[in-house]
């Protein structure tokens, strides 16, 4: 083989350039940290990198979405707690308007407070998260929840949202609940069950017809009260011969109980007590209301209304105060059962939250162990490439000065 001139001077060139591009890619290396600087380094770790960041990017977007859903069920927490403290307040003064000592002015005192307690649950109803939403609207997030219109005929409060309820994805496999609608909470709070005289013969004369045990008759109404047929809802009380009374379902015909009478003196059945005068013959009816739904805020705006009235009976008065307990308890109730659903939730997206950092730590040591330098190794590397770049760069003046013509004396 014949050496030219030109055939050594390329085959040092060719040692430098391979010498010197090592180093480049070494110097890169150590200076970016990451060992696969182009695809073709690593074809196969490098489609393993892509996918391990893409992994990782949504990890990442999972614990965002994470952190504005536990921060937007905190913030409902907080609303509700807060309602819950003033309801209780709110009960505490209708239990004491019913004393029987308080003078009108003290129950305007009363009326006052109350007043304050409806337009502070009604300010807590529409309370707003850091974007301006609304958090009790639904999906109606930019409409104001609920709004009161006290010279409305009917509810003064109305309901402007929606029932919907927001669904984060905080994992692959889970979503959240991450709001839940006022509708369900405020607005769909059943109201006291309650009873009606609906017939009476012409010689009845009812003193009282009242509830005497709320929670018995509460019971009897849920377990008998027929939404289809109005006919099973009534009952009729008939007065027997030999001082009796028959309580019988209208509907099916059914004779329900049969107990003493004496005329002016109370009868009491199913938590129900009627007070009225007859003899054998005679007759009345009643009718189990059905049930209603009443929001958290009218309820406090009838007792109000009641407190300040000048016209009320007595009676209307009671009875206003037994409607807005029995209210009240229910939307305590309500509530309790939602703050306990967001206790399990947050509870849900800490869990999901701690296994998402795992599987982020995870992902990103099996990243590093494709992608990432070794500096004890790459430093290692740098000084023998540095050393042959340094070897080609002396070498080729040798080379490039050997002549035959230097040898020959």
């Amino acid at each position: 083989m014949r050496v030219t001139t030109n055939l050594i001077y390329n085959q040092n060139l060719r040692s430098i350039d391979t010498n010197q591009g090592n180093l480049v890619d070494i110097q890169q290396q150590l200076a970016t940290g990451k060992k696969l600087l182009r695809p073709s380094d690593d074809p196969v770790g490098a489609a393993q990198v892509i996918r391990l960041t893409e992994e990782l990017d949504k990890i990442t977007q999972y614990q965002r979405n994470n952190d504005l859903t536990s921060s937007s069920l905190e913030q409902q927490e907080t609303a509700l707690r807060s309602i819950n403290d003033v309801i209780n307040r709110a009960r505490v003064l209708t239990v004491q308007s019913g004393s029987g000592i308080l003078a009108a002015q003290d129950r305007q005192a009363i009326g006052a407070e109350i007043e304050q307690i409806r337009n502070q649950v009604l300010d807590l109803m529409n309370t707003r998260n850091v974007s301006g939403d609304y958090i009790f609207s639904g999906y109606q997030s930019s409409t104001q929840a609920f709004e009161f219109n006290p010279s409305a005929t009917g509810d003064k409060v109305s309901f402007l949202g929606d029932d919907g309820e927001n669904q984060i994805q905080i994992s692959d496999s889970v979503k959240i609940q991450s709001t839940s609608s006022g509708k369900s909470i405020f607005q769909e709070v059943f109201a006291r069950l309650n009873f009606e005289v609906t017939a009476q013969s012409a010689g009845v004369l009812i003193d009282t017809a009242n509830i005497d045990e709320q929670g018995t008759f509460d019971n009897f109404h849920k377990q008998n009260f027929d939404p289809v047929n109005a006919a099973n809802n009534q009952y009729r009380f008939d007065v027997l011969a030999g001082d009796q009374v028959s309580i019988t379902n209208v509907g099916t015909g059914n004779v329900l109980s049969t107990q003493a009478f004496e005329s002016g003196q109370p009868i009491r059945f199913a938590g129900m007590e009627l007070n009225f005068t007859g003899t054998a013959g005679d007759s009345l009816e009643i009718n189990l209301n059905r049930p209603e739904k009443k929001n958290l805020a009218e309820t406090l705006n009838d007792m109000f209304i009641a407190l300040t009235s000048d016209s009320i009976s007595e009676g209307d008065f009671v009875k206003t105060i037994d409607n807005t307990l029995v209210g009240l308890d229910n939307g305590l109730e309500k509530m309790s059962l939602e703050v306990s659903s967001i206790g399990a939730r947050l509870n849900i997206a800490q869990s999901i939250k701690e296994a998402n950092l795992d599987s982020e730590i995870s992902l990103q040591s099996a990243r590093s162990s494709i992608e990432d330098v070794d500096y004890a190794k790459a430093s290692t590397e740098f000084a023998k490439q540095e050393t042959a770049l340094q070897a080609a760069f002396q070498s080729f003046p040798r080379v490039a000065n050997l002549s035959l013509f230097n040898y020959i004396s």
